[in-house]
């Protein structure tokens, strides 16, 4: 081990007479030769990989050798210069409808800006191609990014210690209830199984309960959107002896905060359960209120939210959990790497530190923001989810409000007085307008959750509101008998560049009503690559693009 570090290259110790090593596509002849060069004490071998290939292709077992062609699929030989592959990856682009377009407000699953200067650290090799499990001497920049960002993670939340690992926040969810049911174990009630979640919740949060082997028993909402503390405590008493945790989302996806929250807390820890607090929407928290004085003893911060790394399809996620004091011992532990509380439930991830090559983004953020900017933060995004709320009220009620009339860092609007419109016409008839729809349906169906975040601008705050103003005069037409029922604006959104030039033009409103609607379209559009599809019947028509298990079984 030691002859193959001063070749920089790292073997990892099993035990003391096994070592284990990895190979990738990135590994070259020169690098095996160097392989067999440590194991022969420094003297190169007498064959070289590509002996050992011939050898291992002429031994080959017929049923594990490759009978079918690979990469066979005309788009892989296509583009052999970087000016085609180029312009082929610009097309690909130009199809998805990204933050370089407009807004994208997503209520719960919101995108907002990853700023040039937190991504750019991503790209240093320094960060980016180091192996997960590399010792820890050789990293020990990262071991000061690692530490200091605990730090700052438990400082914004109130809480003690700090987990890194969770590769999601539904994992960290996992993770979290986890360390709470060794915490119970550790004190002889292993038998608590019980996890109350209201309707409010976040919507991995019974999942995620029911993978920690949990019992889930649900609590209601009033109308006002708020946990029903009542119906919380005849529960929590009801289960006082198998009562393991409460999942609560603060703010709740109805987006308003709890009033009673701190009320909600005292009432489990009297039943002794604990308070997991699903940290989806910390960034309405961040420098206001911590999760750990309201009285939540686990919590997961969603890094793709609240501190910037991409989102969804843009990169790997990141939910770190922060515990208690009563908790640090149990954080996740790692066979390869000793990290974790003194008493450790088991990884959660592969790697020690999850997707550690990310963290630099919120270092950075964190970092750049300070304390009144990660304040700010939270107010702007409170800010903007109210000027939406009452910009639209009058047009789309606010499902729930909280104290004051007042949203928290998102709001639902309610579509479902319309009778010939659905929400999903809505959110279709936004593309022609160059937005991303909210979410739609989730959590009340019929519905749009609209988080702005603090990422934009007032500008773009009133252009959505516009586009949202623009539909809802649409629907009114429709709704009051002048636009067709069926053949109108939002029943055929959206409508794509193919159908603005197709001969005849056999619809009931013109052209530029279809796809120039706002004036803000004249100097950019953005154009849907294919017009509207059936969900509906797609959901329930489920199409296997893969060979069934009878390919393999030689079952029909």
């Amino acid at each position: 081990m030691k002859l193959a570090e001063s070749r920089r290259m790292n073997f990892r110790a099993i035990d003391e007479q096994t070592v284990g090593l990895s190979l990738d596509e990135t590994t070259t002849e020169q690098d095996v030769a160097d392989i067999f060069r440590v194991f022969g004490g420094s003297r190169a071998a007498e064959f070289d990989a590509a002996d050992l290939v011939a050898e291992a292709d002429a031994n080959y077992a017929a049923p594990l050798a490759r009978a079918t062609p690979f990469l066979a699929h005309e788009v892989f030989h296509r583009y052999h210069s970087e000016t085609e592959m180029l312009r082929y990856l610009k097309r690909l682009e130009t199809r998805d409808l990204s933050l370089t377009t407009s807004m994208i407000p997503l209520g719960s699953c919101t995108m907002k800006l990853n700023a040039a200067v937190e991504m750019l650290p991503v790209t240093w090799p320094e960060f980016g191609r180091i192996h997960p499990f590399a010792p820890l001497r050789q990293t020990r920049g990262y071991q000061i990014i690692f530490q200091q960002l605990e730090e700052w993670l438990a400082e914004i939340m109130g809480l003690a210690g700090i987990s890194l690992q969770p590769n999601a926040g539904s994992q960290g969810e996992y993770a979290g209830l986890l360390v709470i049911r060794a915490y119970h174990t550790s004190r002889g009630e292993g038998h608590r199984d019980v996890c109350l979640i209201p309707a409010s919740a976040h919507g991995t949060n019974p999942a995620s309960a029911i993978m920690a082997g949990l019992k889930v028993v649900a609590v209601a909402c009033d109308e006002e959107g708020n946990i029903d503390v009542a119906d919380l405590r005849a529960k929590a008493e009801a289960h006082r002896q198998d009562l393991a945790a409460l999942m609560v989302t603060y703010p709740s996806t109805h987006g308003v905060f709890e009033e009673s929250i701190r009320e909600i807390c005292e009432c489990i820890h009297a039943n002794g359960g604990q308070v997991y607090m699903d940290g989806a929407n910390l960034n309405a928290q961040v420098g206001l209120c911590r999760p750990g004085d309201i009285g939540a003893d686990v919590c997961h911060a969603n890094l793709h939210k609240t501190f910037c790394i991409p989102h969804g399809g843009g990169g790997p996620g990141m939910g770190p959990i922060g515990v208690a004091e009563h908790l640090v011992d149990f954080l996740p532990g790692h066979a390869v790497v000793n990290l974790g509380g003194e008493n450790p439930v088991g990884a959660v991830s592969a790697a020690p530190w999850g997707s550690a090559g990310i963290l630099p983004i919120s270092w950075v953020y964190i970092a750049a923001m300070g304390g009144t900017g990660l304040v700010e933060s939270a107010q702007y995004a409170i800010l903007n989810a109210n000027y939406i709320a009452r910009r639209l009220q009058g047009s789309f009620p606010v499902l729930y409000r909280g104290h004051g009339n007042l949203v928290a860092h998102e709001c639902i609007l309610d579509l479902r007085q319309f009778k010939s419109v659905t929400v999903e016409d809505v959110a279709k008839r936004l593309m022609d307008y160059g937005f991303h729809a909210p979410t739609i349906s989730w959590p009340v169906p019929g519905t749009m959750m609209v988080e702005p975040t603090e990422s934009e601008s007032k500008a773009e705050l009133d252009r959505f509101c516009d586009a949202m103003l623009a539909i809802h005069a649409e629907i009114q037409a429709i709704e009051s008998g002048p636009a067709d029922a069926r053949g109108n604006l939002l029943k055929n959104a959206p409508h794509t560049a193919d159908m603005l030039v197709a001969e005849p033009w056999e619809r009931p409103y013109s052209r530029e009503q279809a796809c120039f609607p706002a004036p803000w379209l004249r100097d950019y559009k953005f154009w849907a690559a294919v017009g509207r599809i059936d969900n509906v019947l797609g959901d329930r028509h489920l199409v296997c693009t893969c060979a069934g298990m009878e390919a393999y079984t030689g079952n029909t």
